[in-house]
């Protein structure tokens, strides 16, 4: 159910991914996109995204009968003093398979990769009084602090942030 996306990645899976971000933005998460974001945007920021990540990047799906149902990336600290850490980004599950247990799976299997690949120090950021933050609770991460007002809701409304760590 869960694998990690084959480079290059198809128009087809960049465009699942596009509509998963739009999914996520349209339900109020605080994901990096505001309401106004296009179908046009989403793609090339996934192209993007792709393209310019680390070699050692790992980008995640779940997939159901309907496409893209979930992602996760670990995206590898880009210091050369650092090479023991990976931020997790981007856990993302389309409303239709919302309280499935896709997001713990997702988590777990970033989690596991990351141990294997060598990270023994991961960190995350999410919105606070998101689902996800009780996600990232219930499945051990520790959380540093809160950031006041960090960034945006997709209405253009202040959120503020909660930072989380976890050692594998």
């Amino acid at each position: 159910m869960i694998e990690q996306l084959a480079l290059p990645v198809s128009d087809d899976d960049i465009e699942g991914l596009a509509l998963l971000l739009l999914d996520a933005t349209a339900s109020g998460a605080s994901v990096g996109f505001l309401d106004s974001t296009t179908l046009e945007l989403a793609i090339e920021w996934w192209r993007r995204s792709i393209s310019q990540a680390d070699e050692r990047a790992i980008f995640l799906v779940a997939r159901d009968g309907r496409g893209i149902a979930g992602t996760v990336q670990l995206r590898p600290a880009p210091m050369p003093n650092q090479p023991h850490r990976a931020d997790v980004a981007k856990l993302l599950v389309h409303r239709r398979a919302r309280g499935k247990g896709l997001g713990r799976m997702l988590m777990e299997e970033i989690e596991r990769r990351a141990r294997s690949d060598g990270f023994t120090l991961l960190t995350l950021d999410t919105k606070r009084g998101d689902a996800a933050e009780s996600l990232y609770r219930r499945v051990g991460w520790i959380e540093v602090g809160v950031i006041p007002g960090y960034a945006l809701n997709p209405d253009g409304s202040l959120c503020d942030t909660v930072i989380f760590y976890k050692e594998t």
